[in-house]
């Protein structure tokens, strides 16, 4: 499984591309990346906030032929982008359900996953949000970013890259 890479320089927010290239095309496997997004989603309707030189990818895939359940996709989704961040940093990395993940108690990363129907194929949309540079206050919820938790800058091409790597080398298991 190969994902095909779009990149853009600013979205509405990366899921709403992916189902817009869902539609228009017949593409079963992609990468939407953006350098900064603006009306990004959470879970519930809620607003992600999208700081520039931050993380915003959505992967999409069709999952018709897939051997496992969506609830179980759902959590390896969390897992993969969880195993993309003990790459860079060595500590206890919780998974809060459904689907955010935490560094000493504080959000480092959001998942938001939507399914989408075309023409009888079912598509899984993947978007998260990591923050990378700068992270949100968000009152009664406290946030961090990955650079201040490791001290260094990280490349976000390094990041986009593994994240690709990690992600088509494990859901290819699941593909039937």
């Amino acid at each position: 499984m190969k994902f095909k890479v779009f990149r853009f320089k600013k979205v509405s927010s990366t899921n709403n591309t992916a189902i817009r290239i869902i539609n228009s095309s017949n593409i079963n496997y992609g990468m939407i990346i953006s350098e900064n997004q603006i009306k990004g989603r959470g879970q519930y309707g809620k607003k992600w906030i999208s700081y520039k030189g931050n993380l915003f990818i959505s992967f999409f895939y069709n999952i018709e032929n897939f051997t496992i359940s969506l609830k179980k996709l759902t959590y390896i989704n969390c897992i993969l982008v969880k195993k993309l961040l003990s790459h860079y940093y060595k500590n206890k990395i919780i998974l809060k359900k459904p689907n955010d993940l935490l560094i000493d108690k504080k959000k480092i990363c959001g998942i938001l996953q939507e399914t989408f129907i075309k023409h009888s194929k079912k598509y899984l949309v993947v978007g998260i949000g990591l923050n990378l540079i700068k992270n949100p206050y968000i009152k009664n919820y406290p946030t961090t970013n990955l650079c201040d938790l490791i001290k260094k800058k990280i490349s976000k091409k390094e990041i986009e890259n593994k994240i690709k790597k990690i992600f088509e080398y494990k859901l290819k298991k699941f593909y039937n």
